[in-house]
């Protein structure tokens, strides 16, 4: 049986590709990110490791994902859970925006008014 010798062009092709694949990688913000800070969720303190750090997620504090600073200022890490519930309460707090407005009246009702002449007609 005669074993194939490998194409060794084929083989430079794929490790340049795997090593432009890594490049670009760490050229993006998580992996920047993850280089600049500790591996601790910013809201829960939970730490991560190399087995769990796929669970921690890089959160753009102004929500706008194009802003990535080369400083970091605009990222913080959260975890999984934590950076749901900030892009949950972010989605709230947009949801419910337009739902007051200035033509609404001040309620003028005083459910307590006549409280206290009730408590003085039992002693």
């Amino acid at each position: 049986m005669q074993s194939k010798k490998p194409d060794a062009a084929r083989l430079d092709k794929i490790v340049a590709e795997a090593r432009r694949a890594a490049d670009q990688r760490e050229s993006g913000y998580r992996e920047r990110s993850l280089k600049m800070y500790p591996w601790v969720c910013g809201r829960c303190m939970r730490e991560f490791t190399r087995a769990n750090v796929q669970q921690l997620t890089v959160h753009h504090r102004d929500h706008n994902h194009d802003n990535n600073p080369p400083d970091g200022s605009n990222w913080e890490l959260l975890c999984l859970y934590c950076h749901d519930n900030e892009h949950s309460r972010y989605l709230e707090a947009d949801r419910g925006a337009g739902l007051l407005s200035a033509d609404v009246a001040p309620a003028t009702h005083n459910p307590f008014a006549a409280l206290a002449g009730l408590i003085k007609k039992k002693d």
